[in-house]
């Protein structure tokens, strides 16, 4: 009885803490160019949001915060969706039990309008960024992370800037789809992203592993090596591009674990990602160790 009570006030504080999220529209006069999707935004009941036209973002304040650290996180759905609990809320308050602000994004999603997520993510950065005060964040230490397609958004993020203000400062990249190229990409985010037949010039435009300059940001990644939807080499590729180019960059390959994982308990291996992150974030300086 008593353990079952306790249970019904932990889910009732979970609840709660879920429904008072701020939510932070990225256009709040509504965004200048349409995906063109004409039908209703959906849930499909799996946790998972469904062609997404209005961008937004929900804010997750950490209590205590002495690093100052933010992280944009944009969940996975192969440009389909969002899976926004599992790659969103889950992740956020993981980040907040560690002492770092998070806003999960919801970006809209391409429907072969391949500059939408882009935008989103960078208007995601500039909206944070802009108010560091406000968030009691530090503009130094802004990052972003994301999930399969979400991870592909990041890396775009990271590596496809426009300026110091939408520049995300670390990226973490997670089992994400990193290159267009066929043989390497996931076809399915690829042809949402930019249409099934994109010309030479845009499949090099958005595959990350050929857009890594010295200048590009930190990331740390990590892939099953069993992943049979988005093949680990997305990983390795980009890895390999960042030490080419002498920028800080960790990368965990797991043997099991296949897709979509996010901090659910799978495997032991597996489930060792947010320790290896911690212990990274915390080298790099965008995480503080608990007093």
């Amino acid at each position: 009885m008593k353990r079952n009570l306790i249970l019904s006030i932990t889910l009732l504080v979970a609840v709660t803490f879920m429904s008072a999220q701020t939510e932070i529209k990225l256009y709040p006069t509504g965004a200048a160019e349409s995906n063109g999707i004409q039908v209703a935004e959906s849930d499909n009941g799996q946790e998972f949001l469904l062609d997404i036209s209005e961008a937004r973002m929900y804010y997750y304040p950490a209590t205590n915060n002495p690093a100052g650290t933010a992280v944009v996180i944009c969940p996975g759905g192969g440009y389909r969706g969002v899976s926004y609990k599992k790659e969103g809320s889950e992740i956020a308050q993981w980040f907040n039990s560690k002492g770092v602000t998070a806003f999960v994004l919801h970006y809209r999603m391409p429907n072969t309008h391949f500059e939408i997520p882009l935008k989103d993510a960078q208007r995601a950065i500039e909206l944070v960024r802009s108010n560091a005060k406000k968030y009691n964040v530090d503009k130094k230490k802004i990052g972003i992370m994301g999930f399969s397609a979400g991870g592909h958004l990041a890396s775009t993020a990271g590596t496809q800037y426009t300026s110091a203000n939408n520049r995300p400062d670390f990226m973490i990249l997670a089992y994400p789809v990193i290159s267009m190229k066929k043989g390497l990409a996931h076809m399915g985010s690829r042809n949402l992203l930019m249409g099934s037949k994109p010309d030479t010039t845009l499949i090099q435009r958005f595959s990350g592993e050929d857009r890594v300059t010295p200048k590009t940001p930190p990331a740390f990644l990590f892939h099953a090596k069993d992943d049979k939807v988005v093949l680990v080499e997305n990983s390795v590729a980009m890895h390999e591009a960042l030490k080419k180019n002498n920028v800080p960059a960790e990368l965990h390959v797991f043997a099991k674990g296949g897709h979509g994982f996010g901090m659910r308990p799978t495997n032991p291996e597996t489930d060792t990602w947010p320790q290896l992150l911690e212990q990274w974030m915390l080298k790099m300086n965008f995480m503080s160790k608990a007093k």
